[in-house]
């Protein structure tokens, strides 16, 4: 569990929840249905008319990793990684062809494969960066639908708060419903702004973080296949490596 993550939310809510108390309001005034319909319910239409559905599926399952999510080891891999380079350096790479089957990372079991079949280091290289691109475009995807919700929520909650203010005119003759209203005008501000710059934004960031740990790793993988191909000796091979453990963890 990302405990930063956790905290973080955690915090920016009870620093609002605690704020509100102690300047002597009430929990319930800032629990408004309508509002949350308002502003939740319109910033998810206009994010779903914004990017594909499949976008925003793969948003909701990705949401997960900003509390969730666990890096691949970088010592485990370099570990790996220079037993299979002694390997290599010993009996070549065909050695290497029975190892892959039992590797449970496919990115490198993949890089292993195109090594041991014989591809070029430049094919290679060329084939491993292009998924990685491609990798990073979908991950992009995903944090930009947070970004974008992030930036349609203070707009709709500015709706709900005219839309309160109309139910406030409408109904100016009865005092006893003008508390309603005023009350919804102003929570939907604050499910807006709040939902915005204490979820919405701060996720997509997380995501975007999370990703270039990702790359970093990707690309880590990719050297180490490269330089075990080449037949690096295995101590020039690690001290490769080491530079990538710091962007990784």
């Amino acid at each position: 569990m990302d405990h930063a993550s956790v905290i973080g939310i955690l915090l920016g809510v009870a620093a609002i929840m605690i704020g509100n108390m102690i300047d002597g309001g009430r929990i319930d005034t800032i629990l408004q249905p309508t509002a949350a319909l308002v502003v939740f319910g319109g910033t998810l239409g206009a994010t779903l008319l914004s990017v594909p559905f499949r976008d925003m599926t793969k948003a909701a399952e990705s949401f997960f990793r900003v509390f969730f999510y666990r890096g691949i080891d970088p010592e485990e891999i370099i570990r790996d990684v220079l037993r299979y380079a002694i390997m290599a350096r010993r009996n070549g790479l065909i050695v290497l062809e029975s190892e892959i089957t039992r590797i449970t990372n496919p990115l490198l079991a993949k890089a292993l494969k195109l090594a041991v079949d014989g591809t070029s280091p430049a094919m290679l290289r060329e084939i491993m960066q292009q998924e990685n691109m491609t990798y990073e475009e979908e991950r992009r995807k995903i944090a930009r639908v947070y970004e974008t919700a992030g930036g349609f929520a203070p707009t709709i909650g500015i709706i709900g708060a005219v839309l309160g203010l109309i139910h406030v005119m409408d109904n100016i003759t009865d005092p006893s419903k003008l508390g309603t209203g005023i009350a919804i005008a102003f929570v939907a501000t604050i499910y807006g702004v709040g939902s915005a710059n204490l979820f919405l934004l701060p996720v997509s960031k997380k995501l975007i973080n999370i990703l270039h740990r990702d790359l970093a790793m990707r690309e880590m993988i990719l050297e180490a296949v490269l330089g075990i191909q080449s037949g690096m000796n295995p101590h020039y091979l690690e001290e490769r490596l080491r530079v990538f453990v710091e962007h990784c963890g």
